[in-house]
């Protein structure tokens, strides 16, 4: 691949381009998130919300979409409110991107477009909520989250309160095993399950301190193993659900999208959608809580990063 060639395809706002230029640590949000995770107003009160925290605590945030032809690293407040208000975005992942570019049209990045767009962009944090993975009833469908295989390939750290609870958290993890991503847990021993705080299964190390997550990520990276690591971390005790609540709901939100024929791309929305109705709004709350948990935990690991890089040079 020809970088300067991929990197002209990139539009920086002024701030995040100062901190590149300037060596401050910049964190990456996805916009999917923004337009297709949450209701609007909610929606962009969250990503305002989850970039302020990021620059409380000493970095920069660089919420990335796809607009008029451009991959947009950093969006301005009116930029945001396009992406959270339109009818129409676009959910981008690898195989969206160039038709998403070439045709114009606004675009929402998944996990996987979003780690493609800030390797590009030279940002090695990204802050999501939960990550997609291998889907329930994966051994006849097939369907499997291309996060995953990003998560193999892009060297990227991606925080994240675990896998949606809505998937194959034991199978997610063995894939992730197999293609040889690391999982790293802080604040708990085993992976987060997004609304809930505990999935069951082991991370494969607990790393709390961030200075400690840094060393490792840089050690992988340096020893050239490529490709990203996954760091999980559980939502607020305070806003979690109970495990065997979000299980039965989940459980009807699938057989909600099985009944209605919607499948691919299209499930993650319909069921945090679905989950939302049924909890009376309550996994909301949720979600917003999570996401501003997983900002504070990857701001501090970009500085720490930043210090790695700093003593380095």
């Amino acid at each position: 691949m020809d970088t300067n060639t991929a990197r002209s395809w990139l539009t920086f706002s002024a701030p995040v381009e100062a901190a590149l230029r300037t060596g401050k640590p910049v964190v990456a949000l996805e916009s999917t998130i923004i337009a297709h995770g949450m209701p609007y107003p909610d929606n962009v009160r969250t990503a305002r919300d989850v970039e302020a925290t990021i620059r409380g605590l000493g970095a920069e945030p660089a919420t990335i979409a796809l607009i008029d032809g451009r991959i947009r690293i950093g969006l301005s407040d009116d930029e945001l409110e396009l992406i959270a208000r339109s009818d129409k975005v676009h959910k981008v992942s690898r195989r969206d991107l160039p038709a998403v570019l070439a045709s114009g049209e606004l675009g929402a990045t998944t996990v996987a477009g979003t780690m493609i767009c800030a390797a590009l962009a030279g940002i090695e944090v990204f802050v999501t909520g939960g990550i997609g993975g291998v889907h329930r009833g994966a051994s006849e469908t097939f369907d499997i989250s291309a996060d995953l295989q990003e998560l193999a390939k892009t060297s990227v750290a991606v925080v994240c309160a675990g896998a949606k609870s809505i998937l194959d958290i034991g199978l997610t993890l063995e894939y992730l095993e197999t293609h040889g991503v690391p999982v790293l847990s802080c604040e708990q021993d085993n992976f987060a399950a997004f609304y809930t705080r505990d999935s069951g299964f082991r991370a494969d190390f607990r790393l709390d301190d961030p200075n400690e997550q840094a060393r490792f990520i840089r050690t992988k990276w340096d020893l050239g193993l490529a490709g990203g690591v996954l760091l999980s971390t559980p939502v607020p005790q305070a806003a979690a659900m109970p495990s065997d609540e979000i299980d039965a709901w989940t459980e009807h939100a699938l057989a909600d999208a099985a009944a209605q024929g919607i499948t691919g791309k299209a499930v993650t929305p319909f069921l945090l959608g679905r989950i939302k109705a049924l909890t009376d709004g309550r996994s909301l709350a949720t979600n917003v809580a999570l996401i501003r948990h997983n900002a504070e935990v990857g701001a501090r690991l970009a500085l720490a990063l930043a210090q790695t890089r700093r003593a380095a040079a």
